[in-house]
């Protein structure tokens, strides 16, 4: 018999089973196949095997996933670690005693140190993965060993690992029920699609564009709208000496209007003012630091004066020298509001109108002017400038202020910034902060002066919580610390009072509250103290709070620092319902957030009337820059959100921290500007002993794929080498899964350089995820909802959940789904409906009946419109009407949503009473349970796309749209061919669809006509794409009429449709396996191995389900309709295993019953003569 005749047999399966009847022989021998190394250790005949799994040196390896073991002529992939005989038996073994399990628990981590010595020895081994029974059962102790041996070590449901690197909390490769897709669809369909794919393709020469070769240059060349009007007044270069003459005639009047103004009675009045700031003691060493230094760090105490006073010093000593019109100041700030109001106060303190020689620049908004020559800005408007104009040029001097906040932009700036110095010597660059590590900053840009401004701020008294507590009377118990979130999230709450484990933030504390000493305080405070709640903000306590300031205390502003929108919005319902601090006759009561409109945020500013008392509500944004004058007394929680990454298991989340000692400091000193204040902190002293000092960077604790497409725009070589040159570099993991997920959403191509699309999602200033909803939005003519659905995302969820009106909340939300089984769908028509209801004046009365937020409705209504300018400065969109003819198609909106948030897919597994949810990056979670989602019993779709998942003690998916396997194929990510005809592979094989090859073939060359569609639209903004009507056809049908046919298989490979023969029988689970039992049960009596038996069981839905068992095997079947038949189809399941084939023939059976046959008789040689 010819070596050619056992080429169907799978080689892994074969040499497993030699290692499993040899044991003595081919023991510590390792299996090699595909790159990979497998090893079955064995003491002697009796001992069970594991498996060391290690990276051959010949073979790269994916640091994620394993790769998929198939052959041409095999059934469906699967991975070969499921396929040990050895591991299926141990799954079987009988019942030990307690006295044998004790010796065989010794004996099993005795032989599992001498595994990993061996792995710690082996420099190219990394982990060591086993299925076997035992080491789960022993996997405690186990794990004991691994950890005092320096190794990690994890579970996955049947699997046990030990690696030399840190473990993520799930392995898709250890998971053999990955999503596994079988795809169907409806009769006729396919033909239908294909009919319009012909026709498409064989029109596609006679409309083939002919773009120009420079299409991308000229994108590249158009770009200077992102500048945004920041660096209009640039100069020409080289300077004729017309333009030297003119530069001076404009310095000359700048002089002469300075010191018109300071020689007025007005402008001396401000010159006294500017004079009492401690920075004018230090103006002339300032000055001559920064002249003779090309970086200079300021440091200075709160009420110095640095931010204002230390860019008009700079401007000032210019325009005396009559070099005015060659000045050209950037000072960025974090947030809009501090670029705006300081610009304001400069301007007033010049003189003159905001937009003349000051001006500010923010997101779509700005006031500056020809002879502007001091611009505050934020510093992603710089960031922007970069893109067009890398050198800066015109640009004298970038002052950095709050550069300790330590944001993702300011440090990328700094790196930006540190390899221009040296092509622009003549640049000055300013570092700025409040409370700032200046010896850091100093030796990053190698050993840069250092100047200290002290600080001037009336004295402020702390009262931490104990005095609180001890003044005030008030007492705390287990029941009024729970924050009424009535209004917003009912989750919050419940959350508050069913802890299972304690957090982050009470364990971080529980050392210095264990330690800390109350002994002075009397009784009811130290109980007070005892029933504490790290956890709570403190609702009805700021409550009390502001009650004792507005009874007892002198008159004042109150600023109460919260740590997000939720907080301030609940807090002020709680707030205005009281008799005392709801009267606006006596108080007035302002909200202060990012997100809020520029002309509310300045309302904090304003004095309100005599006899009136100020209470802002505000988030960590009030701590710098902006300086609210009549501010006396400060609530200060000690919180704030903070967003955390973690990049093993690449999960962010957005929760409440505690701050650090350095924000503590800013928070207080915000009530010491004008006068004497008090700061109330909710916390006790020992707690803020037991702070950070400062904030962990942005950078070491975000996702960085906004980051990294930012870095490629400005064309900064390779991400990884320019992030290591930044302050305190972030983790190298973080950096491959934001490159791996740019890759993913195609804005990277494989030598990370930057696509067409990464180049558009580049100039967005949203995440790219969004960016990328935004553009497909607009090329396929349904922009308007998608910039709705995005704006929702952005902002905040608009649906309200009152505590006692939860059901007709819910109710109300999913009339707005409509069984759509779409959060995204939903905020959509809540949206449409609130718009058509604001043109008939009945807007809030909508928001009512509806338990919607107006303010939300209305922010994203704001956003909406910033969202159209932006893709009219890059070119994608001409006017509004024209992106809008396809809005009505659900169908169409609902595929660019999947667009836009894959990868973040979820499988969907409807269960009897249940449905399960599995995610790549996390296996199973849940849903958020205020998703539509989350209340359905049953859901048809068989995938979920999200944009925000949230860790508490589960991961749960905060808002979902189903997507059909069409959408997932056609608006997913890249598609690559299985192993067989009619098996595609996304996100590198995790999930898999099984189909008939010229259905495959279909999706695969429609994939790739309507990527080639985005792209030339990509490149040339005015083609017009609805002339490819038979493409966009075919796309629509399989997006409308995909009705979700299909079906999960999991673990084995259920085979496409093949051509039969009279010799060949078939054993597909469709049931056709007529003589499946009788094959098995030839081969394994030819073997000499006992007859199979089966057991059947009969299920719920009246169907029945088999499993065969032989030789310590078991193979199950699929569920059927008759006890029969599903004994045929578990034995076509084993023969299938077996052989290697879907359709086994006898001459197959034959083939392998004789090498199992002279298997049998070889290992029994050696038994008979031991005994």
């Amino acid at each position: 018999m010819s070596l050619a005749s056992f080429s169907h047999i799978n080689p892994l399966k074969l040499n497993l089973c030699f290692h499993k009847l040899y044991p003595q022989k081919y023991a510590n021998v390792p299996i090699r196949f595909r790159g990979f190394c497998f090893t079955c250790y064995g003491s002697g005949p009796s001992s069970s095997s594991s498996v060391v799994l290690r990276r051959s040196r010949n073979g790269a390896a994916s640091s994620s996933y394993l790769p998929f073991l198939y052959q041409r002529n095999l059934g469906y992939s699967k991975f070969a670690y499921d396929e040990y005989a050895s591991e299926e038996e141990s799954d079987s073994e009988p019942e030990s005693s307690s006295k044998q399990l004790c010796a065989s628990t010794v004996d099993n981590i005795e032989e599992w140190r001498w595994k990993l010595t061996m792995l710690m020895r082996n420099k190219d081994a990394q982990e060591a993965v086993s299925r076997e029974k035992k080491d789960r059962r022993d996997f405690e102790q186990l794990s004991a060993l691994a950890t005092r041996m320096g190794l990690h070590s994890q579970q996955y449901g049947k699997f046990v690992c030990f690696s030399k690197v840190p473990l993520p909390n799930y392995r898709s490769d250890l998971d053999d029920k990955r999503p596994q897709r079988e795809v169907m669809l409806p009769f006729g369909l396919q033909k239908r699609v294909d009919a319009h794919l012909r026709a498409h393709i064989s029109r596609k020469p006679m409309n083939k564009e002919n773009f120009p070769h420079d299409a991308v240059s000229r994108l590249g060349a158009d770009e200077s709208c992102l500048n945004d009007g920041v660096c209009e007044h640039e100069e020409p270069s080289p300077r004729s000496v017309i333009a030297e003459r003119i530069l001076m005639r404009r310095s000359v009047q700048m002089r002469s209007k300075q010191q018109d103004w300071q020689e007025s009675p007005e402008g001396q009045k401000m010159q006294e003012f500017r004079k009492s700031l401690p920075s004018y003691k230090e103006r002339d060493a300032l000055l001559s630091a920064i002249s003779e230094n090309q970086v200079v760090v300021v440091s200075g105490e709160t009420g110095c004066g640095k931010t204002t006073q230390l860019p008009q010093y700079i401007l000032e000593s210019a325009i005396e020298d009559a070099q005015g019109a060659a000045c050209s100041i950037i000072c960025t700030q974090p947030r809009r509001i501090s670029a705006m109001a300081v610009s304001e106060r400069v301007a007033a303190e010049r003189g003159e109108k905001i937009g003349e020689s000051v001006g500010y620049k923010v997101r779509l908004e700005g006031m500056k002017g020809r002879d502007t020559r001091l611009l505050f800005c934020t510093t992603g408007i710089l960031l922007r400038r970069l893109l067009v104009d890398r050198n800066l040029k015109g640009v004298s001097h970038v002052i950095v202020d709050e550069i300790h906040e330590r944001g993702m932009n300011e440090d990328f700036l700094l790196i930006v910034l540190k390899d221009l110095l040296p092509r622009r010597p003549e640049l000055r660059l300013i570092l700025m902060s409040a409370t700032l590590n200046a010896e850091l900053f100093s030796s990053y840009f190698g050993g840069a002066p250092m100047i200290h401004i002290p600080g001037f701020t009336y004295p402020v008294r702390s009262h931490f919580l104990e005095n609180i507590l001890e003044t005030t009377g008030y007492r705390l118990t287990p029941y009024n610390q729970i924050d009424n979130y009535g209004q917003d999230k009912t989750w919050k709450m419940e959350k508050q009072t069913l802890r299972k484990r304690k957090t982050q933030i009470a364990s971080s504390v529980e050392g210095a509250l264990m330690d800390a000493n109350f002994k002075e305080y009397s009784p009811r405070a130290r109980e007070s103290l005892s029933c504490w709640n790290p956890d709570s903000i403190g609702f009805n306590l700021i409550e009390h709070v502001l009650c004792h300031i507005c009874r007892n205390e002198r008159s004042g502003a109150v600023l109460v620092f919260m740590t997000g929108w939720d907080d301030i919005n609940s807090l002020k319902d709680q707030l205005q319902a009281h008799p005392l601090l709801g009267d606006p006759s006596r108080v007035l009561l302002l909200a202060c957030h990012g997100s809020m409109a520029s002309s509310e945020q300045k309302l904090i500013f304003d004095k309100p009337e005599d006899g009136v008392r100020k209470i802002v509500l505000a988030t960590n944004m009030a701590e710098t820059s902006i300086t609210i004058n009549d501010v006396v007394f400060v609530v200060d929680c000690g919180k704030a959100k903070e967003t955390s990454y973690d990049a093993l298991n690449n999960t962010p989340c957005l929760l409440p921290a505690w701050i650090s000692k350095a924000s503590v400091r800013q928070r207080k000193g915000r009530a010491g500007r004008v006068q004497p204040g008090e700061c109330y902190h909710l916390y006790p002293r020992c707690v803020h002993d037991a702070f950070a000092d400062y904030q962990l960077p942005e950078l070491l604790r975000t996702p960085l794929q906004s980051l990294c497409l930012q870095i490629k725009s400005l064309q900064l070589g390779s991400i990884s080498d320019f992030l290591s040159k930044a302050l305190q570099p972030p983790e190298l993991l973080s950096v491959q899964n934001a490159v791996e997920y740019l890759k993913i959403i195609g804005a990277l191509d494989e030598n990370e350089n930057l696509t067409v699309l990464g180049r558009n999602l580049s100039m967005l200033p949203v995440e790219p995820k969004l960016g990328k909803m935004l553009i497909l939005g607009a090329i396929f003519s349904c922009l308007d909802p998608l910039m709705t659905i995005v704006a929702g995302l952005s902002v905040r969820d608009p649906f309200l959940a009152p505590f006692d009106k939860k059901d007709l909340a819910d109710s109300a939300k999913a009339q707005f789904s409509a069984r759509d089984f779409s959060d995204h769908l939903a905020l959509l028509r809540a949206y449409e409906g609130w718009k058509d209801a604001e043109r008939h004046h009945s807007g809030y009365e909508y928001c009512w009946k509806n338990f919607l937020s107006a303010q939300t409705l209305k922010a994203i209504d704001s956003l909406k419109n910033q969202f159209s300018y932006l893709l009219k400065d890059i070119g994608l969109v001409d006017n509004r009407e024209s992106c809008n003819t396809s809005s009505h198609d659900k169908h169409l909106i609902r595929a660019i949503v999947c667009a836009g948030l894959f990868p973040g897919v979820c499988s969907v597994v409807n269960k009897e009473k249940s449905i399960s949810f599995k995610t790549m990056e996390d296996g199973g979670v849940l849903l958020y349970s205020n998703s539509v989602n989350a209340r359905e019993p049953k859901i048809p779709f068989p995938w979920l796309v999200f944009n925000e998942k949230v860790k508490v003690n589960s991961v749960f998916l905060r808002d979902s749209t189903g997507v059909s396997d069409s959408l997932i194929l056609l608006f997913g990510g890249n598609i690559s061919r299985g192993g067989l005809d009619g098996h595609l592979k996304m996100l590198d094989g995790y999930l898999e669809f099984f189909m008939k090859p010229d259905l495959a073939a279909t999706y695969v060359t429609l994939k790739k006509e309507l990527d080639e569609l985005v792209q030339k639209k990509l490149l040339n903004p005015k083609l017009d794409i609805q002339s490819q009507d038979e493409l966009l056809t075919a796309v629509r049908l399989l997006v409308s009429e995909d009705q979700c046919e299909g079906r999960f298989v999991y673990g084995r490979q259920v085979s496409a449709s093949s051509k039969k023969t009279k010799k060949d029988i078939s054993l597909t689970n469709d049931g056709g396996s007529g003589n499946s039992k009788s094959l098995l049960q030839t081969l394994l009596a030819r073997a000499g191995h006992q007859s199979p038996t089966y057991k059947t069981a009969q299920l719920k839905n009246n169907k029945f389900r088999s499993t065969v068992i032989f030789n310590g095997l078991d193979f199950a079947g699929r569920a059927c309709s008759s006890k029969k038949e599903a004994e045929k189809v578990a034995a076509a399941e084993a023969l299938q295993w077996l052989t290697g084939e879907s359709q086994s023939s006898q001459k197959t059976v034959d083939y392998m019953s004789t090498i199992l046959k002279k298997s049998k008789k070889k290992q029994q040689t050696p038994a008979a003569r031991w005994r």
